[in-house]
């Protein structure tokens, strides 16, 4: 099977760049990591996304041509930025996985804003987008879509293996040889992103700073951990904002008792994953922008008494990891290959998807 290169760029729900990287794969076992880089989206831009992701109503039907267009423009600078700043060559297929503002695949709805045909006809190269509308159409939840990305970089790794990824949703790949599930947890970054942002004014709480110098509150966080998602089956995920009503609890807090408890709630999400696999992981790898909150590191290693360590610690680079993987999708696209399984979104079967434009 012949190795493609392949370009991935995607913005997750934190907002807090636009991350490109080159992946060389056949779409199966073989995978070669490439240069990477993070792009900020204009601020201006950022806020308008925040502002149509609150916004319910908008995110699902206003037509957004415009923003669309300018999401379009941003992720295409940040592709051609990466070509030209890491010499990279010429690419065989772009994975564009676009900003998602709206995330219900009960209803059978995911948007993610993009236009793939606009990548494929500015770089000259076939453009794999739409990543997670035929899983939702056929009745999984779309997400998470980097499982079977995961399992292809840890084959030798000792397993059970537990790679957690802290975006503003958290989410978590098990990984046991053929066995791999996947479902989101609950909340990771963006409740206590939003409430900093909010009460400081910073993007997001540092290091875990603010928490880690706060108490959380345990009547809130017993609360918090009777939700009845932490129940609910996997697969299963989730929209940004689900858990957002929760930021209201702490409100009447200090920024360091409220941080704090926002982080707990992270925690126990987290912990509450062990429900849903046949063993308890070896090990846990963490991925993903939260990875760099020291305060969620060491309370998760606290909580699940075994090693809790970057991704870095195996040569993974935790800062690209979604982005390769949208490039490894695109190659699977084009050949045809499962996106998803029955044990990572719930479709019934294996499934492919994406829909590709050719120049």
């Amino acid at each position: 099977m012949s190795v493609l290169r392949a370009l991935g760029v995607i913005s997750g729900t934190s907002m807090d760049g636009i991350d490109v990287a080159l992946v060389e794969t056949d779409g199966r076992a073989q995978v070669k990591p490439g240069p990477g880089a993070t792009y900020p989206y204009p601020p201006e831009l950022r806020e308008r996304l925040l502002a149509v992701i609150a916004d319910a109503a908008s995110a699902e039907s206003a037509p957004l041509t415009g923003l669309e267009a300018a999401v379009t423009a941003a992720h295409g600078d940040a592709i051609a930025r990466l070509l030209d700043e890491r010499q990279v060559g010429p690419v065989d297929v772009i994975g564009f996985h676009g900003q998602t503002i709206l995330h219900r695949p009960q209803r059978r709805l995911t948007r993610q804003l993009g236009d793939g045909a606009a990548i494929a006809a500015r770089f000259g190269v076939r453009t794999v987008s739409r990543f997670r509308h035929a899983d939702v159409a056929a009745g999984g939840e779309g997400a998470p879509l980097v499982p079977l990305y995961h399992q292809a970089l840890a084959a030798r790794l000792p397993q059970p293996l537990m790679v957690l990824n802290l975006g503003g949703v958290g989410n978590v790949t098990y990984i046991d040889g053929d066995t791999v599930i996947a479902f989101d947890t609950g909340p990771a970054s963006a409740m206590l992103d939003d409430f900093v942002r909010r009460r400081r004014g910073v993007p997001f709480d540092a290091d875990g700073r603010v928490a880690a110098s706060g108490r959380p509150v345990p009547a809130l966080v017993a609360r918090f951990a009777a939700h009845p998602w932490f129940d609910r089956p996997a697969p299963k995920s989730l929209d940004r904002n689900d858990f957002h009503a929760a930021t209201a609890w702490v409100e009447g807090l200090s920024d360091e008792d409220g941080a704090a408890t926002l982080a707990e709630f992270t925690v126990v999400a987290t912990v509450a994953a062990l429900r849903h696999v046949p063993r308890a992981p070896v090990r846990w790898l963490v991925t993903g922008g939260g990875r760099h909150n020291r305060h969620f590191v060491r309370r998760f290693a606290a909580e699940l008494h075994v090693p809790v360590e970057p991704v870095e610690a195996v040569g993974w680079d935790g800062d690209f990891l979604e982005a390769q993987c949208f490039g490894y999708l695109a190659v699977r696209s084009l050949l045809g290959l499962p996106l998803s399984l029955p044990t990572t979104t719930g479709v019934p079967r294996p499934l492919t998807g994406g829909e590709i434009a050719t120049p």
